[in-house]
């Protein structure tokens, strides 16, 4: 029970939420279906070495990881590069909720032990995002489509905690950016992190990604879009997803002078 005291007194996305599972065996919550199997491509270098291992573990043993601990959401949806719908990634979503206004979030490849940091991920409420500047939020995608369609999940969550969970994200924005682009190489993080957004109507995602996901987490997408059919769509704010106007903001590489003394 002592895990359950720990989340209890941890935010999450709907309070009601976290209140709704407290009372389930954390089996449910940790089963299989939260730890899908994935496969990993190596990265450079030679395998942990035993001595490395040990250095690890006592740092482990010794040191607080607070900002870590602090974790207390996991998603699993799909992101596209801003500027080439083409180029599709999924991505594993470990957030901490700092106020009711704003989540942020690390991304991985997978969920498995070896899964590869890929980008990052700030998510705000309606009310905070209608505040922001127009030029800003043309970076800012929004997350309607993919809760009412089921492509966003939370992986080993009952049901119904699930339900409250993306009714309370129906109407943020998020802003991400994927700092190794693993759909072009997955061994090492080579060139600038990308701007990603989020898909907003049917017939945009590859079915070949979503049903790999689904497979792999023995989930049924179309069974998430029926059971959350009674989540209200909400009005888009029309600021964001800039790439629909046919154009879109992207990060490009390029060589500027260097001050090679202090101000």
């Amino acid at each position: 029970m002592a895990a359950f005291d720990h989340l209890k007194n941890r935010r999450g996305f709907c309070r009601s939420s976290i209140l709704s599972v407290l009372a389930l065996p954390i089996a449910m919550l940790l089963g299989r279906t939260a730890l899908a199997e994935q496969t990993e491509a190596p990265v450079p270098g030679s395998s942990v070495s035993p001595h490395s291992g040990m250095l690890d573990m006592a740092a482990k043993t010794v040191q607080t990881r607070r900002p870590i601990d602090a974790m207390s959401e996991y998603l699993n949806g799909f992101h596209f590069y801003a500027n080439d719908m083409g180029r599709q990634v999924e991505a594993n979503h470990f957030c901490t909720h700092l106020s009711d206004d704003f989540h942020q979030c690390v991304i991985y490849d997978s969920n498995l032990p070896n899964a590869k940091l890929i980008g990052i991920e700030y998510i705000v409420s309606e009310r905070v995002f209608k505040s922001l500047p127009s030029e800003e939020k043309k970076l800012w995608h929004s997350h309607h489509f993919e809760v009412k369609s089921g492509e966003l999940i939370a992986p080993g969550v009952p049901e119904l905690a699930e339900h409250d969970f993306m009714n309370s994200l129906v109407t943020t924005y998020g802003k991400t950016w994927h700092t190794w682009q693993i759909d072009r190489d997955h061994s090492f993080p080579m060139g600038i992190p990308q701007l990603m957004m989020g898909f907003t109507s049917e017939g945009q995602i590859k079915q070949s990604i979503l049903q790999a996901r689904d497979k792999r987490f023995n989930v049924s997408t179309a069974e998430r879009k029926k059971n959350r059919a009674n989540i209200p769509m909400p009005t888009v704010d029309a600021g964001a997803n800039f790439w629909q106007s046919g154009k879109a903001m992207q990060l490009r590489l390029e060589e500027v002078p260097a001050r090679t003394r202090r101000a």
